[in-house]
């Protein structure tokens, strides 16, 4: 007999915008949490631009999942970067709402012609989070464009 080991993928979403505002203008509209329910379309309960802040969003439930996404502040570089984990769902769950345990990073980097935004979004493991991995990587694409829109409101 033979044994087989089956290993999960680890996977990522990058995207990567460069947009005509300055880091700080951008910036604003990262860390704001009016704006942030705007982009995100969903609206940060808690939040604060500090490292081991704790903060939620809420989405559809499913299952056993109650539709929290519980985060953590773990990178704070005012106007260059915030990061912060994203974690939701449950272990029962197959598909939409299963275990999700991620970091979103959102990275600011000054262009001669404004300000590369580079988004992050790791640690989805496949198979199991196939569904979120799916949905999220077209979603983060408008929530981007959406983060651009805004700042352009700001400057």
């Amino acid at each position: 007999m033979t044994d087989v080991n089956v290993q999960a993928a680890t996977r990522e979403i990058v995207v990567d915008e460069v947009f005509p505002h300055s880091p700080e203008t951008i910036w604003a509209a990262l860390i704001r949490p009016d704006l942030m329910a705007r982009w995100l379309r969903m609206t940060p309960v808690g939040f604060e631009p500090v490292v081991g802040n704790r903060f939620t969003y809420q989405t559809s439930a499913a299952g056993e999942w109650d539709g929290t996404i519980q985060c953590e502040v773990v990178e704070v570089v005012p106007n260059r970067c915030l990061a912060y984990s994203w974690r939701g769902g449950h272990a029962d769950n197959v598909g939409y709402g299963s275990l999700l345990d991620t970091v979103v990073s959102l990275t600011l980097e000054p262009q001669a012609d404004g300000t590369r935004l580079r988004v992050v979004h790791s640690g989805f493991v496949l198979p199991r989070n196939e569904t979120a991995y799916t949905n999220m990587s077209g979603g983060w694409i408008g929530v981007v464009a959406r983060i651009g829109e805004i700042s352009g409101e700001q400057s």
